[in-house]
């Protein structure tokens, strides 16, 4: 049980979605980019995850 509650832990994505910004540290905007894309393809994936949970059970 404790294996299966480390391998459900969200509390990493949960911290690089609220996390607060570095006033000491400017990212360039390659960097920017970067985390962007990576946010959007986190929703896009959570969003497919839930319609096919949704199509299972409909």
């Amino acid at each position: 049980m404790s294996r299966l509650k480390h391998l459900l832990d969200l509390s990493p994505v949960v911290s690089y979605w609220f996390r607060k910004k570095d006033p000491n540290n400017r990212p360039n905007f390659n960097l920017r980019m970067m985390h962007g894309i990576n946010k959007i393809s986190m929703v896009m994936f959570l969003l497919g995850l839930i319609f096919m949970i949704v199509k299972k059970f409909l």
